[in-house]
């Protein structure tokens, strides 16, 4: 029957529950006679003990006031007996209010009595201290105290007949207590036994096939194919050693029939990767090694098969890489670094080898991160050439720059010197001669620029400078230009933008070279501002012009592009190139931001001057 199993196992519960009701109900049972028993302690002994104990203190010190009544501090002395008298009053009706037990009316009787005539002799002690001190001294040594006295021990008498009614009450409760605990426990003894036995048959019919069941999982594990549970009756855990029979079953077809492939697809992609020129690391979620190619062991100087799960951190002994890898792990996406650090040097001096480095997260088709691979592409050559081509570079410029000068000064003298005998097509030969050689020399300039500044060669004067400043300075350097095309020039940095630690000249050229570009292309407005954002200020130029098509977006910071449009004029094409490498030897970065059609934002950061 298929719900055999069901009924079974409701059966069992039900039993359990049935055998819990009955202890429940027992204790509940015994709780409410013992919390009777303690009540009826509570009722009729606590009101009256402390009744008894309060009367007490209001005596003793009603007794203290007639000291200092017999001592002349009548007022202090008659104030703190009324007092204590209306306290001891209060108590006392408490206590008539409260009679429960045998002997208590007349003991409260006896006090109502005595105290009665304890304040009349009090009245008389009053009267006779004003008369006659000494015989007042033996009034209340033979009258007053023994009168007090009396009331006092008539309290004391109604606290302990209280408290021995209270401990008899308590004994009886406690008496109460242990049959309620002795019954409960024998209850709940032959519930649990009874609940046990049931369990025990009940456990061992249901748990002696799952049994097998795991056991035969376990072996499967192990890559048992042939494994097999005995599958008897026709309740639920039938049917489940009935699947799991062939499920083991087809598993095993399965594993004969992919082992093989699996093991050539395996070995297809670490051939790859061996194949593969640059450096390969393939780490897990947790960051250890899961696959290493041989390239990548040479450049690491590690061996790549027994640095398999390994942590990232032992085999690869840089921080800032890892804390990339993490970013990588953590966002699902490729970090962006920073043209020129994203290059991993490995030694020292002549001897270094330098690699550019790539991070692609491994993603699951879920979404869960399986991984991270890391690629190194050896560019050692490439630095190399780059550093002889800024060396060319430098070296040609100079020595083109004094034959420059001379035939500068050879096409001035010759206009000067023979404007009379030239016509007007060799007086236009040697404007154009004059204007190309001009458009060569500024060429040469910003060659010279970029690449002293490249080679580290050009010092910043680093100072403290108010970006206002800066914006003002760059911006008054074009404001009739700006006036001339009617074209609104302003600038918008607040008051309370921090100072940066900058070169104020170079910072002001890259800030005019930015003006001069957007000079070009707005239409009526450009605006110079700044923010400050966290550690760094950011400073803008932005326009209003035709913007900057995508594919010269992300281009346009390198050397000898030019964005070909009906506005643009004849220059160098370096000026940005030259901006982008003042701003890095701030530490800072630059870009564009652009929409065709809407105009641009050149944006460059400037850290913000540390207070000294």
């Amino acid at each position: 029957m298929v719900s055999s199993l069901r009924k079974r196992i409701l059966i069992g519960y039900g039993i359990t529950l049935a055998l819990l009701a009955v202890v429940v109900i027992w204790a509940v049972v015994n709780l409410v006679g013992l919390g009777q028993a303690s009540d009826a302690i509570l009722r009729e002994n606590y009101k009256s003990i402390l009744a008894a104990e309060n009367m007490i203190d209001a005596i003793e010190r009603q007794d203290s006031a007639t000291l200092l009544v017999m001592l002349d501090y009548g007022d202090e002395g008659l104030a703190q007996f009324r007092e204590n008298e209306n306290q001891f009053l209060q108590w006392l009706g408490r206590a008539k209010d409260n009679i429960t037990i045998p002997g208590e009316a007349d003991i409260i009787a006896s006090i109502e009595s005595d105290y009665s005539a304890y304040l009349v002799n009090f009245s008389k002690l009053r009267e006779m201290r004003g008369s006659s001190p000494r015989q007042a001294g033996e009034f209340y040594h033979e009258t007053v105290l023994p009168s007090f006295k009396n009331v006092r021990d008539e309290a004391v008498q109604l606290r302990e007949i209280n408290q021995v009614t209270m401990e008899t009450a308590s004994r009886r409760a406690e008496t109460v207590a242990h049959r309620a605990i002795l019954s409960t426990a024998v209850v709940a003894a032959a519930a649990i036994g009874l609940g046990l036995v049931f369990s025990l048959l009940l456990s061992k019919r249901l748990v002696r096939p799952i049994r097998q069941i795991m056991e035969a999982t376990e072996a499967l594990a192990e890559g048992n194919y042939d494994v097999q549970v005995p599958a008897k009756g026709s309740d639920e855990l039938a049917r489940l050693a009935e699947g799991f029979n062939t499920m083991a079953k087809k598993l095993g077809i399965y594993h004969r029939m992919n082992v093989e492939q699996i093991v050539a697809e395996k070995r297809k992609s670490d051939a790859v990767l061996r194949s593969i020129e640059d450096g390969v690391v393939v780490v897990d979620a947790e960051f250890r090694v899961a696959n290493m190619n041989p390239q990548a062991g040479r450049i690491l100087g590690v061996n790549a098969e027994t640095s398999a799960e390994k942590h990232f951190l032992e085999v690869v002994k840089n921080e800032q890489l890892f804390d990339l890898m993490k970013q990588t792990a953590e966002s699902g996406r490729a970090p962006k670094v920073e043209e020129g650090k994203n290059i991993l040097s490995i030694g020292e001096g002549d001897s270094a080898r330098h690699y550019m480095f790539g991070i692609t997260p491994v993603v699951s088709k879920g979404g869960g991160m399986l991984g991270v691979v890391l690629l190194l592409r050896d560019v050692t050559r490439l630095k190399e050439l780059d550093r002889m081509k800024s060396e060319f570079v430098m070296t040609a410029s100079h020595e083109l720059k004094t034959p420059l000068q001379s035939l500068g000064m050879s096409i001035d003298l010759l206009k000067e010197g023979a404007a009379d005998k030239l016509d007007d097509k060799q007086r236009q030969l040697l404007d154009a001669a004059g204007e190309e050689l001009a458009r060569l020399k500024s060429l040469i300039s910003d060659l010279l620029d970029l690449s002293r500044i490249e080679a580290g060669k050009v010092e910043m004067e680093l100072d403290r400078v108010p970006p206002r400043v800066l914006a003002e300075k760059a911006v008054g350097v074009f404001q009739a230009q700006a006036e001339e095309k009617h074209i609104s020039l302003t600038a918008d940095v607040p008051e309370d933008v921090p100072e940066v630690r900058a070169d104020a000249n170079k910072i002001t050229w890259v800030l005019t070279n930015l003006i001069a570009n957007a000079l070009r292309y707005a239409n009526s407005k450009i605006t110079v501002s700044a923010r400050h954002v966290g550690a760094w200020v950011h400073l803008a130029v932005s326009d209003d012009g035709e913007g900057i098509p995508p594919e010269y977006q992300s281009r346009i910071f390198e050397k000898f592009v030019q964005v070909k449009s009906e506005k643009s004029v004849g220059g160098t094409g370096l000026g940005l190139a030259i901006c982008k490498e003042i701003v890095r030897a701030h530490k800072g970065t630059i870009w564009v931001d652009s929409t065709p059609g809407k105009g641009s934002m050149f944006t460059f950061t400037l850290p913000v001057a540390q207070e000294t």
